[in-house]
């Protein structure tokens, strides 16, 4: 498609059973920096998953491998683009407008972030992967979601940006009242706390002690992370 004078690119993939009478959720998928959509799709097997469960994926590219995310990186108009998109998918393809997710990884879970604050009526939930509610906008107190968007994020505790992403969980979670349970163990070392927030939406993380800057559950050996005992696409 072409946006703001430029053209701009995304893959969708379809279950085999699709067809479109039938209003399937949509999940957006976004790759890191450097990177495009056919990385995504190999790093996360979402292709794999959306054809046992039913629903539609769509990678978007963004210009020079990156997305005009919350610190990183450009100046496009990546919050058009997406939004137009998936208005596309939802007209076109049929997407369910009430079953839109977005998540990535690293500067793609930046955007994931962005795209909740900045997209009202748009996602239902966000799940960013090694990713976080950091950057200056993310310090503006009135920064925050207008409408409900749960969160399910991961992070690992070797992760060089760890503390930024728990003070931007602390952000996030603050602004939206969320109140947080007991941590549940899950898998060896690894926990999920889940908080309920003042606008009916939930905040689920998962932290991972002993994983870096990764997809937990891929083997992907740039930014995989096979042996954490928790598999990102199979939770999200």
């Amino acid at each position: 498609m072409t946006w703001k004078g430029k053209q701009r690119e995304y893959t969708v993939h379809a279950p085999p059973n699709y067809t479109p009478t039938e209003r399937l959720p949509l999940i957006v998928v976004m790759h890191p920096y450097p990177a495009d959509g056919t990385y995504a799709a190999e790093l996360t097997g979402f292709n794999a998953k959306a054809d046992k469960e039913g629903f539609l994926v769509a990678y978007p590219n963004g210009m020079d491998q990156a997305y005009n995310a919350l610190i990183c990186c450009g100046a496009e108009d990546d919050i058009g683009f997406i939004g137009t998109m998936t208005k596309h998918l939802v007209d076109t393809w049929k997407a369910d407008p009430q079953r839109i997710y977005a998540t990535g990884i690293s500067n793609g879970a930046d955007m994931s972030y962005k795209l909740a604050v900045e997209l009202p009526d748009t996602l239902a939930a966000i799940a960013p992967v090694s990713g976080g509610y950091i950057g200056p906008a993310a310090q503006n107190p009135s920064y925050m979601p207008k409408t409900p968007v749960s969160v399910a994020t991961f992070v690992g505790g070797l992760d060089k940006h760890y503390d930024e992403f728990e003070q931007g969980i602390k952000s996030w979670t603050e602004r939206l009242d969320c109140k947080a349970g007991q941590p549940d163990k899950v898998k060896g070392n690894n926990t999920r706390t889940l908080a309920k927030c003042r606008d009916r939406s939930e905040f689920t993380t998962y932290r991972l002690p002993d994983m870096g800057h990764d997809w937990p559950g891929s083997k992907d050996q740039r930014m995989g992370d096979p042996v954490t005992g928790v598999n990102a696409t199979d939770l999200i």
